[in-house]
């Protein structure tokens, strides 16, 4: 053996050595941050374990919505979230958690009436705003009253306002209808100015996401169909309104039409003006309207507030109390929200990559019968799209039955993922459709000609410079993108004919990028049915013969270290709300602007992308 050998051999040994030793102690270095956090966890546990007070034996629910009403909350940090239990309202509420405790309050002795504070819910959307006041509708057969107060309603706000007994609005505030409006900016002026060449490549004529780029102004075909939607929305809005105030048809029109003139009669009050017109029923100052509570719901330990308790604490001792009953046959509920992106994405978003973790779980439980996948998207990437629609296909060919149910918003992307479900369910006012694609692809030789930059090279065949966006687009690769598109479009409507016992032309008459609502959609026969989440799920129990069973999330795993961030965050916001410590001031306004925000900078949302993808993208389905 020769010397150097050997030494070879004494270095490797040293160095399996020293890696065994450095992983050994990266081993018992992450154990001991364990045991410390859950050290922390109990310690923290046991100190608002014994503090957290006991629901009042009568007490009014408190329904304070803030920010946007969401299916699934956008994924924070647990640390953030800890350090942020200043934050007395949050950017989203999660719609289950409003319904379920009104549905356990409807039968609680304990809560005797139910008060509706918006001033801080930003919207959500009518579908979503429906439903809500479905599950308000159903407390009201309790007979307990319903109160809402408010300094001003928004058109959102008074909307959920309409299904109390009672509105009480300040003197200074005003009912704030608007109608509704599908607005956005056009940049082909300032492209131009800037030099800059958008390629567009789309099948459908509606298919109007790449007009902000290409034009100035909206298109005939797509004000044309947007008009058709938002007329039958807006028309959903005000006889939903009239109806729960038992107020006159034409009311809201009258009060929108001619506001100018009534809000002179009423002397500029806007508050006055709600009154005359039967919006409300009380123009009450805040004193006022916490006497009228405090003597319908009775007075807090302090004396200084109407005695009631909120969502997240009622829903907290209602687990503490209540145990369901367990079936061995399980339905698998799966929440879809957001846009749809390659790979892997946190809540709030769908990550192809996530969903088929997701579906993997479903498909592997023995125990589950039936899956029911709630979408709330307006799509995405299109290769995403199929990646999970082959995923469910896999789920059914497993013997499991899946019933899309369509919240507010599924159209594009989030119609292809549901295409071949055994029935989809949507709302009358679920905006769906939007059967198209498209790809844009901006170059910027131009722009930096202008600065004396230039591009120049050779290739071994026409398209070398495909992805080179310093320089013109060729005529070769423009085809091929476009062929692309076509190709992807024929794949949209071939799966929809496929899943909806169709055929592609007839799929192709009523798709090209159109929207519908989902009262239309089911005329059209994109949609089996209309109802809520709940009728799919009953509708799922049925496909799978189901007399009982239990509901079950399927929801991301979290490795240990965030699951029990997790589990700390939501026991010292639900311990500091439990034992009355309440944060600092917040403006109502800061949810309405984070949402304006977003639906500034969801503008830029094509440039975000990688180049040479097409997107199945419904960018006319928000609503203003």
């Amino acid at each position: 053996m020769t010397g150097s050998t050997k030494d070879k051999k004494q270095k490797g040994f040293f160095r399996k050595m020293f890696s065994l030793i450095n992983t050994t102690v990266k081993f018992i270095r992450s154990a001991i941050n364990i045991v410390v956090l859950l050290f922390i966890l109990s310690l923290i546990a046991s100190m608002f374990g014994d503090n957290v007070k006991p629901l009042p034996e009568q007490a009014f629910l408190r329904l304070m919505p803030s920010g946007m009403l969401v299916e699934q909350l956008t994924y924070t940090d647990p640390l953030s979230q800890i350090m942020g239990q200043r934050n007395d309202h949050p950017a989203e509420t999660l719609m289950s958690d409003l319904i379920d405790a009104l549905e356990g309050a409807k039968t609680d002795p304990r809560i005797t009436g139910l008060v509706l504070e918006l001033d801080f819910l930003a919207g959500g959307g009518i579908s979503k705003l429906q439903t809500l006041g479905d599950a308000i509708t159903d407390f009201k057969t309790s007979g307990k009253p319903i109160i809402a107060v408010g300094n001003n309603y928004t058109q959102e706000q008074y909307f959920l306002a309409s299904f109390a007994d009672e509105i009480h609005l300040n003197p200074m505030g005003a009912v704030i209808l608007s109608g509704y409006g599908n607005y956005h900016p056009f940049f082909k002026e300032a492209l131009d100015k800037l030099k800059i060449n958008f390629h567009v490549f789309r099948v459908g004529e509606f298919k109007d996401a790449v007009e902000p780029f290409i034009r100035n102004d909206m298109s005939a075909a797509s004000k044309a169909q947007a008009s058709l939607w938002l007329n039958e929305l807006w028309q959903a809005y005000i006889s939903g309104v009239e109806n729960n105030r038992q107020l006159p048809a034409l009311t809201i029109n009258n009060y929108l039409t001619n506001m100018s003139h009534n809000l002179e009669l009423a002397k500029g009050s806007g508050a006055h003006l709600a009154l005359q017109h039967g919006l409300v029923d009380h123009l009450s100052p805040r004193p006022t309207m916490r006497k009228r509570l405090q003597s319908m719901a009775g007075l807090n330990e302090k004396k200084d507030d109407y005695l009631h308790v909120g969502v997240q604490e009622y829903l907290f001792h209602q687990k503490l109390q209540l145990s369901e009953p367990v079936s061995e046959n399980k339905i698998a509920l799966i929440i879809a929200k957001g846009t749809i992106y390659d790979g892997t994405r946190p809540e709030g978003d769908i990550g192809s990559k996530n969903f088929s973790d997701l579906l993997a779980k479903v498909r592997k439980d023995k125990d589950i019968r039936a899956l029911v996948l709630r979408i709330d998207s307006p799509g995405g990437s299109a290769f995403a799209s199929e990646v999970m629609r082959r995923e469910i296909e896999q789920i059914q060919k497993s013997g499991i039955p899946v019933v899309v149910s369509m919240g507010s918003l599924a159209a594009s992307g989030g119609y292809w993922i549901a295409a071949g479900a055994d029935q989809i369910w949507a709302s009358p006012t679920t905006i769906t459709g939007s059967i198209g694609v498209f790809g844009v692809v901006p170059t910027f030789e131009n722009s930096l000609a202008t600065l004396g930059i230039h591009n120049d090279g050779i290739g071994t065949s026409p398209i070398a410079d495909i992805y080179h966006l310093d320089r013109p687009m060729s005529p070769q690769a423009e085809q091929l993108i476009q062929l692309g598109v076509n190709n992807i479009y024929q794949q949209f409507i071939d799966l929809v004919a496929k899943g909806r016992d169709s055929t592609p032309a007839e799929i192709h008459e009523i798709a090209q990028g159109r929207v519908w609502t989902g009262r239309k959609a089911k005329e059209l026969g994109l949609v089996d049915e209309l109802g809520s989440l709940d009728d799919a799920i009953a509708a799922a129990a049925k496909i799978a013969d189901l007399d009982d069973y239990e509901l079950i999330d399927i929801e991301p795993s979290l490795d240990l270290r965030r699951q029990l961030l997790k589990q700390l965050a939501q026991k010292v916001q639900i311990s500091a709300q439990s034992l009355g410590i309440n944060s600092g001031n917040s403006t109502p306004l800061m949810p309405i602007l984070n949402q304006y925000a977003k639906q500034f900078l969801s503008q830029t949302y094509l440039l975000e992308q990688a180049p040479g993808h097409v997107y199945l993208q419904c960018w006319q389905c928000r609503i203003d």
